[in-house]
């Protein structure tokens, strides 16, 4: 525990924060894990009966870039919007992902799977590509030259009102997007990063429309912050503080529990749940008072795909 203390308050210092700070927000700086996310998330819509092919989709948080969103264009998405609370747009690295993928979709190239990222979720019973749900004639017209030289130019200039691409920065500064407007919304390990997450599933049961749904990746594990992989929950709240140090973003340390009771809260219909387990050496009686309502199989679940429907 001390160490992680001793790196937060480190972080107060001038000029040391930057040997903590996290360069990049995670693996969409990578052509190859857009794909496999979007698509994961498609065969998983098709799977528990939800649309594989939404007009207007959202992600909380896309990160290093909008490459997820970009899988979500080429294979015929109408328009996306990226919401997010740091403006990491860059569009020279958006062009080239977005070059990548269409090579991917038109190659009709396999998901890639737990081999090439072992820590992304959901896993798939089968990683072929799924041309059940992207079929020949579908992809021939979301594969359009015209159709997606659009996209290109719309990768550049993300500003127009217009523009199948929507960056909205700071996300959560007014409401950005129409109600009942929202087909899907999703997030691939960025739920357990938002600082309100009541306001969070608020918001998007406001943009989506009735019956559509939201698709969400989450990780509840310490990220590094304790030496146990659930050791955040140990922490008082005093102790948590110092362990974050001037740090912004790290995690709300929402168990499992709680973000299925604010879903149903809020009149989601969860429809699909699966929770990944690892083994854990505390237990109730180990964590932070605030912590003891938890549910105990918290204490086990490391990360959960969930599908929600409004």
């Amino acid at each position: 525990m001390i160490k992680h203390i001793l790196k937060g308050i480190t972080t107060y210092i001038p000029g040391a924060y930057s040997a903590f700070s996290r360069k990049q927000t995670g693996g969409t700086d990578s052509a190859r894990y857009c794909y496999s996310v979007w698509l994961r998330f498609m065969v998983m819509a098709s799977k528990y009966d939800l649309s594989t092919c939404p007009g207007v989709v959202a992600e909380l948080g896309p990160g290093d870039s909008i490459g997820i969103g970009l899988a979500a264009l080429i294979s015929g998405v109408s328009k996306y919007f990226a919401l997010d609370v740091i403006d990491y747009a860059n569009p020279e690295r958006n062009l080239e992902i977005f070059d990548k993928l269409v090579e991917m979709f038109k190659n009709r190239e396999a998901i890639p799977g737990v081999d090439e990222f072992p820590g992304v979720i959901p896993y798939l019973d089968s990683y072929v590509f799924p041309d059940y749900i992207l079929t020949s004639e579908r992809l021939k017209q979301a594969l359009d030259d015209d159709r997606l030289r659009l996209i290109r130019q719309f990768i550049i200039n993300t500003n127009e009102s217009t523009s199948m691409i929507q960056y909205k920065v700071p996300w959560n500064d007014a409401d950005i997007i129409e109600k009942d407007s929202i087909d899907m919304i999703f997030s691939q390990a960025v739920l357990e990063h938002v600082d309100e997450p009541e306001f969070a599933y608020r918001q998007m049961y406001s943009w989506l429309k009735p019956g559509s749904f939201m698709a969400h990746s989450i990780d509840f594990r310490s990220h590094g912050f304790a030496d146990d992989w659930n050791g955040h929950w140990k922490y008082s709240d005093l102790t948590w503080k110092l362990v974050k140090g001037s740090r912004r973003y790290t995690l709300n340390r929402l168990p499992h529990s709680r973000h299925l009771s604010l879903m149903s809260e809020l009149g989601f219909n969860v429809r699909c749940d699966l929770i990944n387990r690892m083994s854990s050496t505390i237990g109730i009686e180990d964590i932070a008072p605030r912590f003891r309502s938890m549910d105990e199989s918290d204490l086990t679940a490391s990360t959960a795909f969930i599908q929600a429907v409004k």
